[in-house]
């Protein structure tokens, strides 16, 4: 019996004209603003992660506040951080290693060409092979830098690229220039180039041995950032409540008056999902109103469609059919046109994502993988036939009550 009714409400709804389809724009708006939005969300989550580029959950950041300048993080600062800090913070209990970060601004010249950009110091030792391990870094061309590697470079993938502006890719040979403090310019040698990470940070900096570029740049005893590697997850806690209680003695400033930021990944991730969810809200509010406006116009198509429709309904009760049957038929009428104007929705929204994510990941120069929300998607068809089912419920009611006898004589 089910059956028959959509049966009959897809042949119905063939017959409609272009005014009642009109009327699931609102429904099609919506269903659609919401797919892509949480598909493109799900995307810009993905990118924003790879920015970070640092796999480990047991690692806390360290850098100096005030910032004064554009660069990189905690460059610039008026009080910045230095070698007695990250001395200071390796003694305590709760710390295994701390890797001193310089990630001073420069120009290279290639191609007789020059941009500017950032170096990274990459430490010796022990403290080198955890550097690789935590930011996931690989070469995908000749290899990784190695203490001894003085007057060599590894640089980040879209120098191979040629993202980067010099108008021809470096490989691994390559001669490159390099100017330091007092305009000084010094001749490297590219011995590596990184795997793609899709991090604007990652992807375009010069990877250099801590003493070789100390030389070059001559920031002395100044630290940029300072990565903590803590014993234990469980201890991630306290150990960033005693490094914030040791820098605030440090520096000399009170609870709450901190020229300086400890930070967690999980502590940056939360922070961008609780901007990226503040949007979808917004914007899920917004697809909720056009969604109701849908809603209302399926009212008034089917309150149209009973009264130009009244001879049929006549006939129905002539032959048999209940009132409950014909509240039925219009009932799922009204539910599939919202399906419909779901499907369609999703379908568009669907393809918007997609095409998004694939806009996000080209401008960053990352492969950002596409996770459609199917579980959305399909709650999304079920809830646009409810929303049509509930619209229709009232023309439902006032078809059903149609006398046969006044139905056939109209």
């Amino acid at each position: 019996m089910l059956g028959d009714y959509f049966a009959l409400s897809f042949k119905n709804l063939k017959h409609r004209g272009i005014r009642s389809w009109l009327t699931l724009l609102g429904i099609f708006i919506g269903i659609a603003a919401v797919v892509a939005l949480i598909t493109l969300g799900n995307g810009l989550q993905a990118a924003v992660s790879a920015q970070f580029g640092v796999s480990s959950t047991e690692v806390i950041t360290v850098q100096a506040g005030g910032l004064n300048s554009y660069g990189p993080p905690g460059s610039g600062v008026v009080n910045p951080l230095t070698v007695g800090d990250v001395e200071a913070i390796d003694k305590l209990s709760t710390v295994v290693r701390t890797i001193r970060r310089n990630l001073p601004s420069g120009r290279l010249e290639f191609n007789d060409r020059a941009v500017f950009g950032s170096a990274m110091s990459v430490p010796s030792g022990e403290d080198r092979d955890y550097s690789y391990e935590v930011l996931e870094l690989e070469a995908e061309f000749g290899r990784l830098l190695k203490d001894g590697d003085r007057n060599r470079v590894m640089l980040g993938y879209n120098f191979y690229a040629d993202s980067v502006g010099l108008e021809k890719s470096i490989k691994v040979g390559d001669k490159i220039s390099l100017q330091g403090e007092a305009l000084t310019v010094r001749d490297y040698e590219v011995i590596g180039i990184s795997k793609k990470k899709g991090s604007l940070v990652f992807d375009n900096i010069v990877y250099m041995n801590e003493d070789p570029l100390e030389d070059l740049m001559g920031y002395g005893d100044d630290v940029d950032l300072i990565a903590v590697q803590v014993k234990s997850k469980d201890l991630m806690d306290k150990a960033k409540e005693d490094i914030e209680k040791l820098m605030r003695k440090r520096r000399g400033v009170k609870e709450g008056e901190e020229d300086f930021d400890v930070s967690t990944p999980q502590a940056m991730m939360a922070t961008v999902n609780t901007v990226l969810g503040g949007v979808q809200a917004f914007i899920i509010i917004i697809a909720s109103l056009s969604i109701i406006v849908g809603a209302i116009g399926i009212v008034n198509t089917m309150t149209t469609s009973v009264l130009e429709r009244r001879k049929e309904i006549g006939i129905m009760k002539a032959i048999g059919a209940t009132n409950q049957h014909v509240f039925m038929q219009f009932m799922i009428e009204s539910g599939l046109m919202g399906l419909i104007g779901g499907a369609v929705g999703a379908t568009i929204g669907m393809l918007i994502g997609i095409v998004g994510t694939a806009g996000i990941g080209s401008f960053i120069g990352s492969d950002i993988p596409l996770t459609i929300n199917w579980i959305l998607v399909f709650f999304s068809l079920v809830g646009s036939f409810i929303v049509g089912a509930v619209a229709g419920i009232a023309p439902a009611m006032q078809a059903a009550k149609q006398n046969p006898v006044d139905a056939l004589r109209g």
